[in-house]
């Protein structure tokens, strides 16, 4: 919208200015050597004579007044309305400035600058006029020559303060190489090389400004806020660069985005108001002027909307009309970015020597100030001002008399703008001057002739132009024709007695290096808020660590809820998108914000069920030992010797090696552990059963024997025989279990795929078919030594251990044939506790009874550990 009324007023204003070129053209003919020019454009202005001119373009005016168009005459001039102080000052200093260089002895010491300033009257089309009448002149003749001397009316022109009218006349000025250096232009836009050639600028551009708003943003954590703009090209560049670089910077959210109405429309600023009052944000950033925004706080005062942070653009955090103890409850506490402050020593007694010209129609501005300041009238008078007992200026009124703003030079900004631009122009003529003849830029190696200087040439040096001022500020222009960014920080401070003093709190600045640098002493900072605390503004709290933002459905990025991460999952930062998986043998912690190891889980001595195994163990261990001292002691006895008192002995051995194995599945598992923890349960166990199995045979041979013509049955199972088998039985096991070891030792393993939360800790077998053979091995002599003894149970009683056997290794096989299903089921250290059981219950098992009955026999009832008694139950049975 803003862009399609630049372009509409910028048709009208050069179909106007063409309009009158057609009626200006030459009166000369073949006998006519000059052109006269048809028509003038009467503007209030400026002027002073020099070897070389220099245009300025000012609001010295706040409005202007067209006249109707009625296509039936000549139409008149547009008057401007409501004399600007502020303006006025702006342009004395460019004045001043150039008053100074002349006196300078160092800079342009042979060159005498003038100036052409005219009044833009804060209107397009009078800003256009003034630039095509700087740039063209205002002769009413031109002499014609065969060749074009002499130098333009200006070689350059300082201003506009509006980004609008900057846009209108660069694009024009660009075409003919003209040079201007605007003070208050600030729209990104004018950056652009492609269209805007010959613009400069000594104020940062918009760009610069949206990058500043957002560092402090950024320092105070607000990434939920609302956008105001003007409906022109300031305020328009500005939303399109702020939601830019918003989204690039991923800083916030923009809760809305208001376009101000021009004028003073009282239904759309309401409707603005409302969504303002409504939204959660608390910060306001508006990019408009100072007019736009005294509209808007009247609605906001008539809807009492409090509790706002505002932030205000350079074009308005210097407004006075807005700093009145009737809007400081609302708009105290403002931040917002002001142009560089600087000094300009000698302004203040340059103001004071103003005096009117006696050249009233080209020093018009002058005199116009001197009538609003003493509030007088140059003659003639008129019959109104007269009959209103006004007065006569006489131009020897004293400036000394009158409270001026304009004599205060304490807070100098725009001004100190122009003051840079009036010396880059003239810098960049003292680099003119000082080429060398055969070393210069232009063709051939020449150099520019201020005889015949032409503005292109200014342009060159103006590009290249690198300087400091007094102030000690750096002035150059990068390739887009910006100046080095920098940009005051401010606040408005509400004093108690109602006065307003707008402080400066920091300083943004950009480096090549660095990027944006925010300064800011936050101490001096004005809340106008009850804690004094800066305000929180955020459409969702941060998330903490140990959960992740997500997203709510058709609201801004800003906008979210923090869930708690999963299990095994953690953030360890604020405001994270996703949750990271830990390592995997790491855990989250309950809080979810950073990963332990797992708890390592195995069968340990120091939990209770490792003490209970370690215990029955070593208890089993124990009654293996003094069964062993009870047979020892009484070795000579009948229930002793009886059966083959060598296999007996061994018996005990290889259960007390079964008890003691059980503890090498208890405890942290280690490679030897692992490795020898099986074996010795094979082998231990085979011993075990091999010595069982050979008594039984031992059992059936006697019997056996014991009958006619069966005593050849016994050479086959002597004590050599017995001892053999055994050993054989057991030699196959200790085959199995090196074979087992040399192709896939079991290893200690950790286990993370079970438990998510914890490691366990384990042995794995390596090679399950090795596993198998082994437990597979130890069941068929269990199987072989059941059977053999389930038929030797019905002998007589002489030879009854077999009932002992085969009740024993009726324990043993359902001991573990229950293992396996409990084994396979149990999860963890428990594998290893189940083993150990059915190790020690097996144990146990064949223990008691095997060994309880003989045991009872030889302690408890020693009349029957005779051979007479023991050879003697077969006959009481008989």
């Amino acid at each position: 919208m803003g862009h399609g009324r630049v372009f509409r007023d910028t048709y009208l204003v050069l179909c106007v200015y063409f309009v009158l070129i057609l009626f200006s053209s030459p009166v000369s003919s073949s006998l006519s050597s000059s052109c006269r020019l048809q028509g003038q454009f009467h503007l209030n202005g400026m002027f002073k004579a020099g070897d070389v001119v220099l245009g300025g373009l000012f609001e010295l005016h706040y409005s202007s007044v067209f006249p109707s168009m009625s296509f039936a005459s000549k139409p008149q001039q547009p008057s401007c309305q409501g004399f600007d102080i502020i303006g006025f000052r702006q342009a004395q200093t460019m004045a001043f400035a150039i008053e100074e260089i002349n006196r300078n002895s160092s800079l342009l010491p042979n060159v005498t600058l003038g100036y052409s300033l005219y009044d833009n009257c804060a209107t397009l089309g009078v800003a256009f006029r003034a630039a095509l009448s700087l740039v063209s002149g205002q002769q009413e003749e031109f002499l014609l020559h065969e060749h074009c001397l002499g130098s333009p009316p200006v070689l350059g022109i300082v201003g506009d303060s509006v980004s609008t009218s900057c846009i209108a006349i660069s694009s024009v000025l660009g075409l003919y190489k003209v040079p201007m250096v605007s003070y208050y232009a600030t729209c990104s836009c004018l950056s652009d090389r492609k269209q805007f050639p010959s613009f400069f600028r000594t104020i940062p551009s918009d760009a610069f400004q949206v990058r500043a708003m957002l560092q402090i943003l950024k320092q105070f954590g607000w990434t939920w806020a609302g956008l105001l703009v003007s409906d022109d090209d300031y305020g328009l560049h500005a939303a399109q660069s702020f939601q830019y670089d918003l989204a690039q910077s991923g800083g916030g959210c923009l809760a809305y985005v208001e376009v101000l109405p021009w004028g003073n429309n009282p239904t759309e600023l309401k409707r603005i108001v409302n969504v303002m009052r409504e939204s959660t944000a608390r910060v306001v950033i508006v990019f408009a002027h100072e007019s736009r925004i005294v509209h808007l706080m009247e609605e906001v005062l008539k809807q009492n909307v409090t509790g706002l942070q505002w932030m205000a653009s350079e074009a308005w955090i210097a407004a006075t009309t807005l700093q009145t103890p009737r809007l400081m409850p609302y708009l105290g506490g403002t931040l917002g970015i002001a142009i560089r402050r600087g000094e300009i020593p000698g302004l203040r007694e340059f103001l004071l020597r103003i005096r009117p010209e006696k050249d009233p129609d080209r020093n018009s501005i002058v005199r116009q100030f001197w009538e609003h300041t003493f509030q007088c009238r140059y003659a003639p008078l008129s019959s109104d001002w007269v009959d209103a007992g006004g007065g006569l200026c006489t131009g020897q009124e004293d400036l000394r008399n009158v409270r001026l703003s304009i004599l205060d030079v304490s807070d100098l900004r725009p001004e100190y703008n122009v003051y840079k631009a009036v010396y880059a122009l003239a810098h960049a003529l003292e680099d003119m001057l000082q080429c060398v003849p055969g070393r210069g830029p232009f063709s051939g190696h020449s150099c520019a002739s201020l005889q015949r200087l032409e503005p292109w040439q200014v342009l060159y040096y103006l590009e290249r132009v690198n300087f400091t001022t007094a102030f000690g500020d750096q002035v150059s222009f990068d390739e887009n024709g910006d100046a080095l960014p920098i940009y005051d920080v401010m606040n408005w401070l509400w004093l108690p007695d109602g006065s307003t003093k707008v402080q400066n709190v920091g300083v943004v600045r950009e480096s090549a290096s660095t990027g944006e640098e925010l300064t800011l002493d936050e101490d001096k900072v004005f809340w106008n808020f009850e804690s004094k605390k800066p305000p929180q503004s955020v459409c969702s709290e941060s998330c903490p660590p140990g959960t992740r933002m997500a997203r709510r459905k058709g609201k801004p990025i800003c906008c979210f809820d923090c869930i708690p991460c999963s299990e095994g999952k953690i953030s360890n930062q604020t405001d994270s998108m996703e949750c990271t998986s830990c390592p995997e043998e790491f855990w989250s912690n309950p809080q979810r914000d950073h990963c332990v190891p797992k708890s390592m889980e195995f069968l340990s001595y120091h939990e209770p069920l490792g003490i209970s195994l370690t215990t029955a163990s070593l208890l089993g261990t124990l009654i293996c030992s003094i069964v062993l001292g009870i047979f020892t002691c009484h070795l000579s006895t009948p229930m002793v010797r009886a059966n083959n008192s060598e296999l007996s002995f061994l018996l005990l051995l290889s259960l007390k090696l079964c008890f003691l194995c059980s503890l090498l599945f208890i405890g942290r598992p280690r490679l030897w552990t692992c490795q020898l923890r099986h074996a010795a349960f094979g082998i231990s166990f085979v011993l075990c059963v091999s010595c069982i199995l050979v008594k039984t045979m031992v059992v059936l041979a006697v019997f056996k024997a014991s009958k006619p013509g069966g005593g050849a049955s016994l050479k086959w199972f002597g004590a050599v025989q017995q001892r053999g088998t055994v050993l054989a039985l057991t030699s196959i096991q200790a085959v199995i279990c090196t074979a087992w070891l040399v192709s896939s030792s079991p290893v200690p393993h950790k286990n993370t795929q079970n438990h998510t939360d914890k490691i366990v800790y384990e042995c794995a077998v390596g090679s399950k078919v090795g596993f198998a053979v082994l437990l597979g091995y130890i069941g068929l002599l269990a199987i072989l030594s059941f059977l053999l003894a389930f038929l030797a149970r019905n002998l007589p009683d002489n030879f009854n251990e077999a009932k002992l056997i085969t009740f024993s290794m009726l324990i043993f096989c359902a001991v573990w044939v229950a293992f396996i299903p409990a084994y396979i089921n149990s999860p963890g250290k428990y594998a290893d506790a189940v083993e150990v059981f059915a190790i020690l219950a097996s144990s146990f098992g064949l223990l008691v009874a095997l060994f309880g009955p003989k045991c009872y026999i030889i302690l408890l009832r020693p009349e029957k550990n005779t051979k007479k008694a023991i050879m003697g139950r077969s006959t009481t049975k008989t």
